[in-house]
């Protein structure tokens, strides 16, 4: 079993780097009690061709750290999301083994990206947590696959606040963001509520 960091690298600089490290520490404490503690700054070095642009560094790890890469990194936009439900299906770490969420998205369709429902409440979408804006505030489901580092940034900065968003909830709010390590509110993709496929399809296996 591996598992995995994606950090935002920015012109030489990593973000968020303490709330990679806290994920970073519990996972490992989880799976592996017995292993060394290990500090995420300490042991990535920025090349010197990534020092001007934007660039995932991918952290695989296990026991130990295994692999650490740089890979250029570009926004990508996306003009319609759609409902897939699953009610089985489970992401609580961040592991590199993705094919639950893959098979997932590839039900998508002819739209951009999913928003994964579970129990009727809306989840995560391929990649992000979502967030939602209701004309005064943005919220972020209560009930995330993986709950993420910049969910976590942003919510003890106060700029998002968490509640429980069910399908039927959706109509409540105005607009979508996607946020992630990479997306911060500055430069998620936003989509009207509109642009969401309301009637989930149902996994097959979930």
């Amino acid at each position: 079993m591996q598992l995995l960091e994606t950090i935002k690298c920015k012109d030489g600089k990593l973000y968020n780097l303490e709330y990679h490290q806290a994920r970073f520490d519990v996972a490992r404490m989880k799976f592996f009690p017995d292993a060394p503690k290990l500090k995420l700054e300490e042991l990535i070095e920025i090349p010197e061709s990534c020092t001007v642009g934007l660039f995932r560094c991918r952290v695989v790890y296990a026991e130990q750290v295994e692999k650490i890469e740089f890979l250029p990194h570009q926004y990508r936009s996306f003009n319609s999301i759609r409902l897939i439900e699953d009610n089985s299906i489970e992401y609580r770490c961040k592991y590199t083994d993705r094919q639950q969420l893959q098979d997932l998205y590839e039900q998508r369709g002819n739209y951009d990206d999913i928003l994964i429902v579970q129990n009727n409440c809306i989840t995560d979408s391929f990649t992000a947590n979502p967030i939602f804006f209701d004309g005064q505030k943005w919220w972020t489901p209560d009930t995330p696959l993986l709950p993420g580092t910049q969910r976590a940034r942003l919510l003890a900065e106060n700029k998002i606040s968490v509640c429980r968003i069910t399908v039927n909830d959706l109509n409540n709010y105005q607009k979508m963001g996607l946020i992630n390590a990479l997306q911060d509110m500055d430069d998620m993709p936003v989509l009207p509520v509109e642009r969401i496929r309301i009637n989930p399809i149902t996994n097959p296996n979930g």
